[in-house]
């Protein structure tokens, strides 16, 4: 990761932290970390700004443009904190109050469209001048700034992760308890629900009854997500193969990763789709669509800067198509995207929920989280064969054994033959 790109993230989950912290003071006269660590950060901030940092910069001066991407973005990001804090929490009641324009209400519409007004001003405003203050600061600095406050943010994420999985430690106040260890856990553990809920009045423990009722993946836990993304990169993969074969008559693989037929692009579209739009899933199929279409288009966009700017190679280039967006996606496919919103929200991830519920409890376990090693393990080489291919025709010999590998399994031809489309990116488009 670069370094001034980790930076920005802290400074921006800083500042994040800062406005919330100011908000909640004035709104209710005292002083609340309203971060989910107890660090003074909040990432849902910093990660948008990441997000918004590479994309932007390629729009140029349109601004409506830049505030849809925007407002599709936060609403994103600010989305998926919300359920990754509840799947963290995971034997308590979250309502962490966040109310975005896909909340599905008037409050909700206008606190997302204000939010995006904010972002687009400190982009124009704000984060020059950013940039202009980390260029005075020395690399060396920044480096070990970056380096440590992310060791202190694992260790504070672990310690927070812990104590609101594991419940209140009250039941074990009235055992005699002499070790000090013991003594610390229970007063470390305290200590982050009491905060959890000074800052979010909502949070509590869920009763045992409540934990009893919890089946395989019920609700919007990290397991159904999971099969949520297995499934739709799955079924992704083979729409795509079908579709390019049929209509341009090129049989090719669609998928991501170097081992099984997978399309990242679907199975992540689809996990957001999911985590983000179910708030609409009573209301109108036009506030579906449209949120599924804008989402859609600036979702796709991302993709492919993002794999640009990180693997330098172009997988989709619409530039030939009508009515497309640099490229990178066009109105034709923004339109497909609202579709499939409708019809996933409306009609396939409720079959989809039901039919992962079923699975067995120890069963869906054992399987999702093999399943979920495999995956990673396969991603991760992808990532290692995609670099060093890129690489390669600057940097010829292997500078370890691993690259050796690499050479020696994953040469030109093959990655050139698992992926036909692929091409090394034009920076200057």
């Amino acid at each position: 990761m670069d370094i001034n790109f980790a930076w920005y993230i802290l400074v921006y989950s800083f500042l994040g932290w800062l406005a919330e912290a100011g908000c909640c003071a004035v709104l209710r006269k005292q002083f609340y970390n309203r971060g989910f660590l107890t660090a003074p950060l909040i990432f849902s901030y910093g990660n948008s700004f990441g997000v918004l940092i590479l994309v932007l910069p390629q729009l140029g001066r349109n601004y409506i443009q830049q505030f849809l991407v925007i407002l599709a973005v936060t609403s994103v990001v600010f989305g998926v904190a919300d359920e990754f804090s509840k799947q963290v929490s995971k034997y308590a009641r979250w309502e962490s109050g966040y109310e975005g324009v896909l909340s599905g209400n008037k409050k909700g519409v206008l606190a997302g469209v204000l939010t995006a007004v904010v972002y687009q001003i400190i982009y124009l405003v704000v984060h020059p001048l950013l940039i202009g203050i980390t260029l005075l600061i020395p690399q060396t600095i920044k480096t070990a700034v970056v380096i440590a406050v992310f060791i202190v943010i694992a260790v504070d994420f672990i310690t927070v992760a812990y104590a609101v999985r594991t419940g209140r430690t009250e039941q074990y106040e009235k055992r005699r308890t002499d070790s000090i260890w013991r003594k610390a856990s229970q007063w470390l553990t305290n200590f982050i629900w009491s905060r959890l809920q000074r800052a979010y009045p909502g949070f509590r423990e869920m009763s045992s009854t409540e934990q009893d009722k919890c089946r395989f993946a019920q609700g919007f836990c990290m397991d159904k997500l999971i099969w949520i993304f297995l499934s739709t990169a799955f079924l992704g993969d083979l729409i795509e193969t079908v579709y390019c074969g049929l209509i341009d008559g090129k049989w090719m693989s669609r998928s991501s990763v170097l081992y099984g037929p997978f399309s990242f692009v679907w199975g992540i579209g689809a996990v957001l789709l999911t985590i983000v739009l179910h708030r609409l899933a009573r209301k109108n199929d036009r506030y579906v669509f449209v949120a599924g279409f804008v989402i859609g288009g600036v979702y796709e966009y991302s993709c492919s800067v993002l794999t640009e700017v990180f693997f330098g190679t172009v997988f989709w280039d619409y530039s030939k198509m009508p009515l497309n967006i640099g490229g990178r996606t066009n109105v034709m496919f923004c339109f497909f995207w609202g579709t499939l919103a409708v019809i996933w929200v409306k009609e396939i991830y409720p079959r989809l929920s039901r039919l992962i519920e079923s699975f067995p409890h120890l069963f869906g376990k054992i399987l999702t989280w093999m399943i979920l090693l495999f995956m990673v393990c396969n991603a991760a080489l992808t990532t290692a064969a995609m670099i060093r291919y890129g690489t390669r025709d600057t940097q010829r010999k292997p500078a370890n054994q691993f690259e050796e590998f690499l050479d020696r399994h994953y040469t030109d031809a093959y990655m050139q033959d698992r992926w036909r489309n692929m091409k090394a990116a034009d920076f200057n488009r």
